[in-house]
């Protein structure tokens, strides 16, 4: 009859647990999996399968109490690293909602907003186009496999019992400026095209003062710009979708570095 001391039943339930509360502080905050869109029943179930799952081939943590003060620290330890990366991947998604707020506002559909049952807020309409593309795109070119592969190697590069350096918090902060630039990027051909148009409507009403230029000024300049935004989207969004995936997940992988 095999017989368990309570220091090994202990030691047991640490291996499991401590993997556990990165693997959920991620899946609590990320896109797609963290939305309100997800039962919580259902993100923690797959919190547990997915630990379940990697628990036998990341190092062992350390030897601790796990009803001890050490070890409520290592539990706020990986919670904050799983938010950590969670809140990395949710920047990278509202550059595409900051760009959409961007083309809106040009368009003049910024009063056209939709509530988001993901997030729980109001966007706009072109950036909750934007989002939803961003998020079928992700699933498409299997970035949520990159993101559990990277989830895992975080356990190795930084083991259970350390914490997240310093200085990535810093890179963490400096990235909201990749962030906004990009996200001018993307707007930028319907910014220029709606300049472009608002040059020509302020020339037409200089050279004829008896058109209204707001009831011929606002159908026009949406209708633009649903068709440049239209172009983009078809021509060039792909591409640069590529290289701010392949940024983003460059930046996910070096936060976790030691």
């Amino acid at each position: 009859m095999i017989h368990y001391q309570l220091e090994d039943i202990q030691l047991l339930l640490a291996q499991i647990l401590w993997p556990l509360f990165r693997v959920a502080g991620i899946l609590m905050v990320m896109p797609i999996f963290g939305t309100q869109l997800v039962p919580m029943r259902v993100r923690a179930f797959f919190a547990i399968l997915v630990t379940l799952l990697i628990a036998p081939i990341i190092p062992p943590g350390p030897t601790v109490d796990l009803i001890s003060i050490p070890s409520m620290v290592i539990i706020a330890q990986q919670v904050l690293i799983g938010l950590l990366m969670g809140f990395a991947l949710q920047l990278f998604f509202h550059l595409f909602a900051v760009a959409g707020q961007m083309i809106s506002m040009q368009m003049g559909l910024g009063f056209a907003s939709l509530n988001d049952p993901a997030n729980g807020v109001n966007v706009a309409a072109v950036g909750q186009f934007f989002l939803i593309l961003c998020s079928l795109l992700f699933l498409a070119m299997n970035g949520h496999h990159v993101v559990f592969e990277v989830l895992v190697e975080s356990f190795r590069t930084i083991p259970i019992g350390q914490f997240v350096p310093f200085h990535h918090f810093i890179e963490l902060v400096m990235w909201f400026s990749w962030i906004f630039a990009s996200a001018l990027l993307i707007a930028l051909p319907v910014v220029i095209a709606m300049l472009i148009v608002n040059i020509a409507f302020g020339v037409m009403t200089k050279a004829a003062p008896q058109l209204n230029v707001f009831a011929l000024g606002f159908p026009i300049s949406m209708i633009f710009g649903l068709f440049v935004t239209w172009v983009g989207v078809s021509s060039g969004l792909l591409a640069q979708y590529s290289r701010f995936t392949e940024a983003a997940l460059f930046m996910l992988r070096s936060l976790i570095q030691p």
